[in-house]
């Protein structure tokens, strides 16, 4: 395979992680409410942590995150955080104008970073299709490697500012009251995720 065919291999098989619904993309809807370029910094928190992983995969280190002892740790620590954080979301909803303060005073980067260091899903993907393609990378020289991140965070990059851009752009066309159903779904979906990432911990 050239370097060509390797980085639309990168573009495709990203996009197809990036659009699936998440935990990520519920909280850069939320966060998008207020600020139309917080995707873009969800996605910096979210290549604080990959980029790094992208790093020890190449180096041959990525098996530890096959250990069933680190799939559980990680699946409860990430399950527990985004049960606190949707939680606290829909409690902050009682006062509207209270909650729209706490999208402001929380950080979009130390949410992508968060919800991306504690997702089992997403560190699974890394010890499985990251590492392949870290080692098709590797195979076409270091070049190779550094162009896969590269292409690779874009991907993320255009994504997640997309999805902000036009939740803000949207919110600014709803009335208050379908704004507020906006936030509800975004709290309930990362709630959904929480619980779902503690039960596949404990039964698998």
């Amino acid at each position: 395979m050239n370097l060509f065919l390797f980085l639309i291999q990168v573009v495709i098989i990203s996009l197809s992680g990036v659009l699936a619904p998440g935990p990520v993309m519920a909280s850069t809807i939320a966060h998008g409410t207020k600020s139309r370029h917080a995707g873009f910094f969800i996605s910096l928190g979210h290549s604080a942590i990959e980029l790094p992983l992208l790093a020890a995969i190449a180096l041959g280190i990525g098996y530890i995150f096959e250990y069933p002892a680190a799939k559980t740790s990680i699946g409860l620590i990430g399950g527990a955080y985004l049960l606190w954080m949707g939680w606290g979301m829909f409690k902050e909803l009682k006062n509207y104008h209270e909650t729209k303060s706490s999208l402001n005073s929380s950080s979009p980067f130390m949410t992508g970073l968060v919800l991306s260091a504690t997702n089992p899903y997403f560190l699974l993907w890394w010890a499985t299709v990251g590492l392949n393609m870290a080692k098709d990378a590797a195979t076409l020289g270091y070049l190779a490697i550094v162009l896969f991140a590269i292409v690779h965070s874009l991907c993320d990059m255009t994504w997640l500012e997309l999805i902000s851009f036009t939740s803000y752009k949207g919110t600014k066309l709803l009335n208050e009251k379908n704004q507020k159903y906006i936030l509800v779904f975004c709290a309930a979906a990362i709630i959904f995720f929480g619980l779902y990432f503690i039960i596949k911990s404990v039964v698998s």
